[in-house]
């Protein structure tokens, strides 16, 4: 939600829309740098109980950023709240797979896997939809108050899961040097996060910058992103059954089109809706993708997996914000998207190199364990 709101919080707390951006970069830093740990040394204690705790400290860390008299503060909130959004990341779906008999893990896993993606794509235009009504630290008040019902709803609806099939520490950064298919998932999922939010963080001013939009038009194109995404993960979430790393890739090749699209067309609204569009659908396809990618790298040791994907999936977001804040304090926010186009070009690249070579060494799927798909 922040990336939709770093202009006026920028404006407010008299910042550079670069230095805002840290917003991001911070959250991202402690959401991937410290699930592992977390999950690992939390392995013994009920999920339903520390799904409670991540909720709570979620919705505290929405109100103090709300009501946050300086930037700072403002940053440490972030931070903290890092770590409680990282670890749900890790555990949400192994959750929702235990909560449903085993015969239907797999759709309890691709419904929570969905409502990820659709956060994912949703979040900025809505944050950026109630900002333009009220404003940016009202915003955060939203989004504490509907942290606080889902906090209630965890507590009241879902039972009691002890914890089971954790790893410890040492074993969980073992995985990827046992598990080639996971490390290439690893990889692939670093580039395109680097590529997509370090362009995708600075969307607003670029927008701004290039073809001289209101916050309206902002508006609207952000919110035809986040349909976009939302009908990418809908799609998505039948093609992988037939190809999932097909899906990954023809996901990664709209990524990088969309960018170019953006640059070429994207001086005026119809050109931008066209490119935003594309964006949101590319990116809907390729985030649903890379968690089932990691689930059927890693299936029975999904929870240490999906931390190890958390801890680079948001580490990215925080190295993409930063160097898309330092590509746009000194060269420009056209310099980010170009930076983006880079970085995804390279993890479509590194799938299509892997699939060569993995397809000569083995037959069939080489980044799917044979029989499953990862749903």
């Amino acid at each position: 939600m922040p990336v939709g709101l770093l202009t006026p919080v920028s404006a407010s707390l008299s910042i550079s829309v670069g230095i805002a951006g840290l917003m991001v970069t911070l959250y991202g830093v402690s959401a991937g740098l410290g699930v592992p740990f977390i999950v690992a040394w939390t392995r013994r204690v009920n999920r339903r109980v520390l799904l409670s705790a991540l909720l709570a400290t979620l919705t505290l860390g929405n109100v103090i950023t709300a009501v946050s008299p300086n930037y700072p503060l403002v940053l440490t909130t972030r931070l903290v709240m890092g770590f409680a959004s990282g670890v749900f990341w890790a555990i949400g779906v192994s959750m929702a797979m235990r909560l449903v008999p085993e015969r239907h893990a797999s759709r309890a896993a691709s419904v929570v896997m969905s409502g990820i993606s659709i956060a994912a794509v949703a979040g900025i235009p809505l944050g950026t939809v109630v900002e333009s009504l009220t404003g940016w630290r009202t915003t955060f008040l939203v989004w504490a108050g509907l942290g606080a019902l889902v906090f209630v709803a965890v507590v009241v609806l879902i039972p009691s899961l002890p914890s089971a099939n954790a790893v410890p520490v040492r074993e969980v950064f073992g995985l990827p040097l046992k598990n080639v298919p996971l490390r290439l998932v690893l990889f692939t999922v670093v580039l395109f996060v680097l590529g997509h939010f370090g362009a995708y963080t600075f969307v607003r001013p670029y927008l701004e910058d290039s073809s001289s939009a209101t916050p309206l038009v902002i508006t609207v194109l952000l919110m035809l992103y986040g349909a976009g995404g939302a009908a990418g993960n809908f799609i998505a979430g039948y093609t992988v059954n037939r190809s999932l790393r097909g899906s990954f890739t023809a996901g990664c090749l709209g990524l990088v089109v969309s960018l170019l699209s953006l640059l070429a067309i994207g001086h005026g609204p119809a050109g931008a809706a066209v490119s935003l569009i594309l964006w949101g659908v590319s990116f809907g396809v390729v985030q649903l993708c890379q968690v089932n990618m990691t689930q059927a790298a890693a299936p029975g040791t999904f929870e240490a997996a999906m931390s190890l994907n958390t801890m680079a999936y948001n580490t990215s977001i925080a190295v993409g914000a930063l160097l898309g804040g330092l590509f746009a304090d000194h060269l420009g926010v056209t310099s980010v998207v170009w930076f983006g186009v880079a970085l995804t070009a390279a993890s479509l690249l590194l799938t299509l190199g892997a699939r060569r070579k993995t397809s000569r060494a083995v037959p069939g799927d080489a980044l799917t364990p044979a029989g499953t798909t990862g749903r």
